[in-house]
């Protein structure tokens, strides 16, 4: 059995040893690297306790690993993840011709059931905006701002945070969002957000940084820059010069205790859903909303057809001749 390790520690495959190394070298993340490490060296575990080592696992052994898996309570997807590490190890071991089969390849990914995103009502998402509207001064602005642009335009937060100036259009209908795969799209802004944001630009001066620490003081000028933060929408004294992600969820879960809404239920990502949901079930078709959201794939916007079920009952019972006639028998 190929391994090393120091005594009094699990025995590492220099197999495991070697995948990650590869991926490191490719320039994978270290989080990515980490969660690898823990699937591999959990799955090592598991064969080394019936004398094999991780690379001479059978298909017999990798199926009785995801059973174990399955029976020990853990979610499918989370199995699935565990699925995928294992394919990519093995690949790699087929490659290095250290095996001449990959015994994953005939297997199939754990069933997972169809997640349902967790969304606000429209009440809602009113009875919040209403609780950041009672906020008074710049902060409570900002807030505003921050809560109706990200409700009228379904941003992922990363975006939202990250937006320069330069992305709001001169008439102020619309913003230029850099998406993932640094693909850029138009995204329409609402009349509440539009003047939620005019509102907010009049006193964005004073979360621009000063070089000293503070902020800018009162009539500097808009957009006159004053540090790192200037080019920012949504400028902060954060490392990054403007409004971290975090820091916009401390908000978020804030303004719901305000609003009677439990925290845990309200993040921008939940935001996000609560768009995407309001948007179909109002009338929207999926690819404008494949768009609006910097989806890829219109399979990923599909998650949120189940508010289109609801609307669909709703029309077959008060449009369809026949959905009120009693039955003939």
């Amino acid at each position: 059995m190929k391994s090393r390790g120091n005594p009094g520690k699990p025995a590492v495959s220099i197999q495991v040893e070697s995948y990650l190394e590869k991926l490191a070298a490719e320039g994978a993340a270290a989080n990515t690297i980490d969660s690898y490490r823990r699937d591999l060296f959990k799955f090592s575990a598991f064969v080394r306790a019936r004398r094999r080592a991780p690379e001479d696992a059978s298909q017999t052994m990798v199926r009785q690993y995801l059973k174990s898996l399955s029976e020990a309570g853990m979610a499918p997807g989370t199995s699935a993840r565990h699925l995928s590490t294992l394919r990519q190890f093995f690949r790699f071991l087929y490659a290095e011709r250290v095996r001449a089969d990959d015994p994953t390849a005939a297997l199939d990914s754990p069933r997972q059931g169809k997640r349902i995103p967790k969304y606000l009502s429209e009440a809602e998402v009113e009875d919040l905006l209403t609780a950041a509207r009672a906020w008074t001064g710049p902060e409570g602005l900002r807030l505003v701002a921050l809560l109706e642009t990200l409700y009228a335009t379904g941003m992922r937060v990363s975006e939202l945070v990250g937006l320069p100036v330069s992305a709001l259009s001169r008439d102020r209908q619309f913003l230029v969002v850099l998406g993932k795969g640094a693909k850029e799209r138009m995204v329409p802004l609402s009349e509440p957000a539009r003047d939620a944001l005019e509102e907010y630009l009049a006193v964005r001066d004073k979360f621009i940084p000063q070089k000293g620490g503070g902020r800018t003081p009162r009539g500097s000028g808009r957009g006159s820059g004053g540090g790192s933060g200037g080019k920012w929408l949504f400028p902060s004294r954060g490392s990054g010069g403007h409004l971290t992600r975090a820091r916009l969820a401390q908000l978020l879960k804030q303004v719901a205790v305000e609003a009677a809404i439990q925290p845990s239920r309200v993040s921008p990502h939940v935001l996000r859903h609560s768009f995407a949901s309001h948007l179909l079930a109002n009338g929207a078709d999926l690819r404008s909303l494949q768009q609006m959201l910097g989806h890829a794939d219109i399979a990923t916007t599909q998650i949120y057809t189940h508010v289109l079920d609801d609307r669909l009952k709703a029309l077959v019972q008060d449009a369809h001749p026949l959905a009120d006639a009693p039955l003939k028998r």
